[in-house]
């Protein structure tokens, strides 16, 4: 990161304490656990309707509605934490936000990759589709991966680094999908997937929360502009350019980035600038808002309710239950220190990007050589159900294996 302007000691903010906030990783690694089950039984026939996401014809949320935008939530809280620190180990503006394109760049190739495995033309590509998203996923993971300093061999985290980025590039660059008129087109960017989704609401929090890190209300502030984006634009009383990519306006309709600056309030409410926030304050705080946000979901009943739609009832509801999950968490690990039952998810809430790819790593692997056996058995029903919940029970035991291994992945 080239330090162009180093910031003085003077402007340099309160640094937020190293040691990782228990709670926040036991919130993300319950939230990861549930993304993988939800995700996986998507798929599955012959269940209750309340098990899938609701269809965006419908005024309607489902408990898997509210996965993503938990996930959101989370990056938020996290968001001024790693500011902080980062800004400490390295104080330099146009270094951070280096790593802040680093970061959403890293995202959003993950997601491409994802969204348009399927859709490759394995005709006009020397590989099929799941190999091709195989090998940029094993290549990306190359690239990210935490590597353990050698004094022997000093410049091997460089050299496999590169590899992985060219890795990427490459496959990048073969990929062909074909289109309705019968020609052939590269990467659809039209959706770049859930991660893709998280790294471009990360960058419109970090727009608004970075040049005001400083101020105490900023947060508080910019959360109700961008809740109010999201009701008066839903509403129609302000209008959002139809057909506005997402790589141009990273706020969208103000949902999603919503979301995850309430995380960033709920992280201020709960550790401040120095983690010295009396519990029993911030507890009510964060209960009163969360209900404050339940009560204002009730009231746009009438714009409507669905995560398709990001209507303001979702997002609102969302932040409210969010918000007074992690106080439940907060008060049961931070502050009762009761975390050994959190043992199957820890792994996943600190190595978070290694959990995510899992699953589709192990998808790509079995289509890649065709085996279709877990496809095919146990797919309908209550069954499917039980196959779904061991299949998450091992991707969060192949998680913490890997974590012991010393494997992470680092954005």
């Amino acid at each position: 990161m080239s330090p162009i302007t180093v910031l003085d000691s003077a402007s340099r903010p309160t640094s937020i304490a190293a040691p990782r906030v228990t709670s926040i990783d036991i919130f993300r690694g319950l939230t990861m656990a549930v993304m993988i089950f939800v995700n996986q039984l998507s798929s599955v026939p012959g269940l209750p309707w309340w098990t899938y996401h609701a269809h965006a014809d419908e005024d309607v949320m489902t408990y898997v509605d509210m996965v993503f935008p938990f996930f959101l939530f989370i990056v938020g809280m996290s968001l001024p934490i790693s500011i902080a620190q980062r800004l400490k180990r390295h104080p330099s503006l146009p270094g951070l936000w280096l790593h802040v394109l680093h970061r959403v760049a890293a995202l959003v190739t993950l997601g491409l990759v994802l969204a348009n495995a399927e859709k490759a033309d394995a005709s006009r590509m020397p590989i099929g589709g799941s190999l091709w998203a195989l090998l940029s996923l094993l290549s990306a993971a190359l690239y990210l991966s935490v590597y353990p300093a050698s004094k022997q061999f000093p410049a091997y985290a460089k050299v496999l680094r590169g590899f992985g980025l060219t890795g990427v590039a490459v496959l990048l660059a073969i990929f062909r999908r074909p289109i309705h008129d019968g020609h052939v087109a590269w990467i659809d960017p039209s959706y770049p997937e859930i991660l893709g989704l998280i790294g471009f609401s990360y960058l419109a929090v970090s727009v608004l929360y970075i040049p005001t890190r400083r101020w105490k209300w900023a947060p508080l502030l910019w959360f109700a502009v961008l809740l109010s984006l999201c009701i008066l634009s839903t509403a129609n009383l302000v209008p959002i350019p139809d057909g506005m990519p997402i790589y141009f306006w990273p706020f969208d309709n103000g949902a999603m980035s919503s979301i995850v600056m309430a995380g960033v309030v709920t992280s201020r409410i709960f550790l401040g600038t120095d983690r010295q926030a009396k519990p029993k304050t911030a507890i009510f705080q964060a209960i009163g808002l969360a209900v404050l946000m339940l009560i204002g979901g009730w009231i746009c009943i009438p714009l409507g309710i669905s995560k398709i739609r990001a209507t303001p009832t979702w997002s609102m509801w969302c932040i409210g239950a969010a918000m007074l999950t992690f106080t439940l968490l907060y008060w049961i690990c931070d502050l009762q220190k009761r975390t050994k039952w959190a043992f199957f998810v820890k792994a996943a809430g600190a190595n978070t990007l290694l959990a995510y790819l899992l699953p589709d790593l192990w998808y790509f692997l079995f289509a890649a050589v065709g085996i279709t056996y877990l496809d095919t058995h146990l797919s309908v029903g209550w069954p499917a159900v039980i196959k779904t919940a061991a299949f998450t029970v091992f991707m969060l035991a192949l998680a913490t294996l890997l974590t012991r291994a010393k494997v992470r992945l680092q954005l």
